[in-house]
């Protein structure tokens, strides 16, 4: 996400509000609760992580220090994604002294750890569809190591740098570009050829949602802007912040709760884009532990029986029977999901993968008795049917009736039960660096968003209108289980709001957002696809 504020564009006339800003609160009162938060955070994740891997048998040191390694990379792009990003949230509430600066962090933290704790996974696991089946399927081989550290460290790179050098830039666009340079060098350099390992459907959805959201939060804000100022008669909530005051208690208590709620959505969408990169790098690493769900109850593996028994039935019904089923049912499934082309032997090996996972449900009863050794096979059995039976839906081909539909969408989700899921502790984690990250970054984020994307000071109903409408296209981007960009929706509607009052805009800081757009997606994807070609010469 875009940090805006070190563009080079000059304060209004009398210097930044933000200077003038004295501190009434302790800043040792703030400090203990943030110290208290963070010494129990790690102490859940650390007893958590020791809890999942107790019964796991260790033969070498080897996969827990690439494990602790792998975490710190993928931990700290969610800290740089903090300040980054999260800061936005608590922009216009530190900006209009309607909170300390130290309450507003520390406020806006735990709302994004709410956020991050109530999140389904959804976006986690758009993300990860955007990656070469065969890499997420290798995940505990050198190339799969070799894609996640590349993308996560191009992505940490580019994010550092168009900070440093004052470029706005969002994390989502990054990542997407990180992925797919992974994608494309993968195929570049396999037998393949081609560019047929990124999901380039799925990858135009995200980046069309990246591209839609600012134009909505502009054009939203701009219109809710000019509707509150034609019905809410309250002169006070169209002005500018005055030195040290804060705004009317109704006016605070309105900007309150929308950083609330932009803090709490933001963490709820933005906290998930690294949970799912850090389930890969857990897969990898500690397959025993992680590769599948050991939550799922006896209950829920019986309805798993039941729903594969009904699955198969369907199956065989369009099978060809003319088909041959010469190789093994995964790798028929991994060519159909590389390709999109259904063979007549697609549906013949989706029907066998349906079989052998309801085979090894019933040998074993439940997840955790899988033997260490089979625990990838089953957890890769499963991620092929459930992406092969999406592909299938998604194209229509072949047709099947609703009921049929019905039945099938209950199999995939039972699949996805067993291997889409996040633990608590990884959340918690990645909710502490978001908070972290923000700390570093807030009064960069509040300076930009206050005064240097419209020509004068934000007033108090910019910054509700703003934030309102950030909240809306998080939430509604949440739903679709899309990545959006945080930065980008409420620097947007800012911009919105300052083109609806006719404040102006500040064209130097219009520019380099329109600049980030042009470069973050191919700098991001050429970065992570030399990174990815580089390793893989010492992973192979």
């Amino acid at each position: 996400m875009a940090d805006l504020a070190t563009t080079a564009v000059a304060p209004p006339i009398g210097g930044s509000l933000l200077d003038r800003k004295k501190h009434s609160f302790p800043g040792w009162i703030t400090g203990a609760i943030v110290a208290v938060a963070l010494l129990g955070g790690l102490g859940y994740v650390g007893f958590h992580i020791a809890d999942d891997v107790k019964n796991v048998s260790v033969t070498s040191v080897w996969p827990f220090v690439l494990l602790a390694i792998a975490l710190l990379i993928a931990l700290g792009f969610e800290f740089v994604n903090g300040f980054h990003d999260t800061a936005n949230a608590v922009a216009t509430v530190i900006y209009t002294h309607s909170l300390e600066p130290n309450i507003a962090v520390v406020w806006s933290g735990l709302c994004n750890l709410a956020g991050v704790m109530t999140s389904a996974g959804a976006v986690a696991f758009t993300i990860i569809t955007l990656l070469p089946v065969e890499l997420i399927l290798k995940v505990s081989a050198g190339s799969g190591f070799a894609m996640v550290f590349a993308l996560l460290i191009a992505a940490i790179l580019w994010n550092l740098g168009t900070w440093y050098f004052g470029l706005p830039a969002s994390s989502t666009h990054t990542m997407t570009g990180s992925i797919i340079g992974v994608g494309v060098a993968n195929q570049l350099l396999s037998s393949y050829g081609g560019t047929s390992g990124v999901d380039w459907e799925q990858a135009a959805k995200v980046f069309k949602v990246l591209l839609i959201s600012p134009l909505v939060g502009f054009g939203c804000a701009f219109l809710l802007f000019l509707i509150a100022k034609f019905t809410i008669k309250y002169p006070e909530l169209y002005q500018a912040p005055r030195d040290n005051t804060p705004p009317p208690w109704p006016i605070r208590l309105l900007l309150v709760l929308t950083c609330t709620g932009v803090s709490f959505f933001h963490g709820s969408n933005d906290g998930q884009k690294g949970m799912g990169l850090i389930m890969l790098i857990l897969i990898g690493t500690v397959p025993t532990a992680y590769a599948l769900n050991h939550a799922v109850t006896a209950h829920d593996m019986q309805d798993f029986i039941a729903a594969s028994e009904r699955a198969v039935s369907i199956v065989d019904a369009h099978v060809d029977r003319n088909a041959i089923l010469a190789g093994d049912p995964r790798t028929e499934l991994t060519v159909y999901l590389q390709t999109k082309q259904l063979q007549p032997d697609t549906l013949t090996a989706l029907r066998e993968n349906i079989r052998d996972l309801e085979g090894n449900v019933r040998a074993f009863g439940e997840y955790k008795n899988v033997p260490a050794n089979l625990q990838s096979n089953v957890r890769n059995d499963m991620y092929v049917t459930s992406e092969a039976l999406r592909l299938i839906a998604k194209s229509h081909n072949p047709k099947f009736t609703a009921d049929e539909n019905a039945a099938l969408a209950n199999y995939k989700a039972k699949v996805d039960k067993a291997t889409k899921f996040i633990p608590p502790w990884v959340k918690v984690a990645v909710a502490l660096a978001l908070g972290l990250g923000t700390m570093v970054g807030w009064k960069r984020i509040v300076v930009t968003v206050g005064e240097k994307i419209g020509k004068e000071h934000l007033t108090y109903a910019q910054g509700a209108t703003a934030e309102l409408v950030a909240m809306g296209t998080i939430f509604a981007a949440d739903n679709f289980g899309l990545p959006v960009s945080t930065t980008h929706v409420l620097s947007s509607g800012v911009a919105g709001t300052m083109a609806a009052n006719k404040s102006g805009l500040q064209l130097s800081t219009i520019r380099n957002i329109a600049a980030a757009w042009v470069f973050t997606l191919p700098a991001a994807a050429l970065l992570s696809g030399l990174l990815f070609a580089l390793f893989r010469q010492f992973t192979n």
